[in-house]
Formats: C-alpha cells, structure tokens, sequence
C-alpha cells in the first residue's frame, strides 16, 4: 500500500510539469506544429498536376487518313506553372509580382516515329509535340522598409514545353485496329 501511495503523490506532484507549456506536446493531440508555408505549394505540385508530366496513350493511327497534327498548344495555366516561380518575398519588405500577362505559343516539332516497343504500353508510335511559348508580362519589385521604392519593367521570358503522346500500333489488319480503337475510347 505504501509504494502505490508513494506513487500516486509522486505523479500528482509531476502532474503540474506535463501540463504546463514547457513541453513538446503537453496540449495532447492539439498541439500546434509549425508548417512552412513553402509545404502546400509543393504538396499542390505533387497532387494537382500530377498529368503535366504524365504521356497520354491515344488510339491507333488508322491507314488511309491523314497523320494527326499537334493542334492544341498548351493552356495557359500549364504554361504559367512551367515558368520561373516569383522569388517569395517578406510582405511590404519585399514583394515581386508580375502583371498583364500575354502568351504567344509557337509550335517548333510535330513528327511521328517509327513504331517500336514501349513497356507497359507495347507496340506504339511517339507522336513529338514541342512547343515554344512566349510570355510577355510587366515585372513590379516593390518595397516598403527600409527605403520605400517600385520598380516597374516590361519582362520576356521564354519556356519550352513538350505535349508528346504515344499512339498505339496494333498490326496492319484494320479489324483488330478498330477494336482497339474502340478498346481504347470506351475505357
């Protein structure tokens, strides 16, 4: 009986340190843990464009048609996430922004290879789409501490990116290659 009293008084006495402020997790599960704030960005990257660097698989290229050419460029929210990101500034110490946005898109490359064998895919023709695209923007650095001052100026950058995708490649007999187009545009 004496140990288990002993006991008792002694975690009622060490009872005041766990639940003062002075340690790690003293609020339990609520403890508050500090997050920089660069952790969302890069879990946005990760999850909600995960296809910008994924290749589609289109249906087979089907004879006597013309070859598909790469009329779509990219859109201009791609187009934006593939620049340079905006150096993260300290509020009203210094703070970049850039305004006006203008996108001019140019498409350099749009050949087909010859079929060959991709893994996980199988036989398969990579279609190259490569895209030169032009941003034109005003570029503000403003600051406000210790001597307040803006910066405006116009500002060109230039970003390259490449839409290829793959087109299937069954056999030459064209039964098989309209199932597979139907396969392939059912799923």
């Amino acid at each position: 009986m004496r140990k288990i009293r002993t006991l008792v008084l002694g975690l009622l006495a060490l009872a005041p340190l766990g639940l003062s402020g002075c340690w790690p997790f003293s609020m339990g599960l609520f403890t508050p843990i500090p997050v920089p704030p660069w952790v969302a960005e890069r879990l946005e990257e990760k999850y909600c464009w995960k296809n910008d660097f994924r290749t589609p698989i289109m249906p087979p290229i089907r004879e006597g048609f013309p070859p598909p050419l790469c009329e779509d460029p990219p859109d201009e929210a791609r187009i934006l996430r593939a620049m340079k990101p905006v150096k993260r500034g300290i509020p009203y110490v210094y703070e970049e922004f850039r305004d006006n946005i203008q996108i001019v898109t140019e498409r350099i490359v749009d050949k087909i290879d010859p079929p060959r064998f991709f893994p996980l895919v199988g036989p398969a023709q990579l279609h190259h789409c490569h895209w030169k695209c032009t941003i034109y923007f005003t570029e503000t650095i403003q600051t406000g501490y210790p001597v307040p001052f803006r910066c405006v100026r116009p500002a060109v950058e230039v970003v390259y990116i490449d839409l290829d995708h793959l087109h299937l490649y069954p056999c030459p007999n064209p039964e098989v290659q309209r199932d597979i187009t139907r396969d392939v545009i059912n799923q």
